[in-house]
């Protein structure tokens, strides 16, 4: 059977054309415009969330998604504890099925040490699978934070992850 001019029929695309993609439901979150934010999330409770806000700055969205006037870029915490570390891999799961509410960007992985020294292997190997999949920063055991000192310039080891917070070095993406 041929259409009225002649052509066999087929595919409707052929007859009337690409249809363009439809646009994507605006998520609450605004376009960021100036300097990155971030908001910091707790991927468990004690992972360190309202130290590292208060130190590096942004939004302390302590375990709860942000909300709409918040940051969308996250930055999940977690602790270097093996609790911590399944909690971590959790929520990575939850932004790979595409879970977390629509319009936050993942930035990275943020692992505070959960004690003074090196990782047990077995921990270090779960710590090297989060970072075989995202960004992740380290930052080890400080003990003034622990007694609620946090005046003190961040260890040097976080040099990475404060280039990463801080405004005045930080481009639009």
């Amino acid at each position: 059977m041929r259409t009225t001019d002649g052509r066999l029929p087929g595919p409707e695309i052929w007859i009337r054309g690409p249809v363009p993609a439809p646009e994507p439901p605006p998520g609450p979150y605004a376009a960021v415009t100036g300097p990155r934010r971030f908001s910091w999330l707790g991927t468990h409770g004690g992972a360190g969330v309202s130290t590292l806000a208060a130190v590096y700055g942004g939004h302390d969205c302590g375990r709860d998604w942000p909300g709409p006037g918040d940051p969308p870029s996250v930055l999940l915490v977690a602790r270097t504890h093996a609790g911590g570390l399944d909690a971590v891999l959790r929520t990575l799961e939850i932004f790979r099925l595409g879970q977390a509410p629509a319009g936050l960007d993942l930035d990275a992985v943020v692992l505070v040490a959960d004690a003074p020294g090196r990782l047990p292997r077995p921990l270090a190997r779960r710590a090297r699978l989060i970072e075989s999949v995202i960004d992740v920063y380290r930052v080890p055991w400080v003990q003034d934070w622990r007694l609620g000192d946090l005046s003190a310039a961040p260890p040097r080891e976080t040099e990475p992850l404060a280039r990463l917070t801080d405004p005045a070095a930080r481009r639009t993406r």
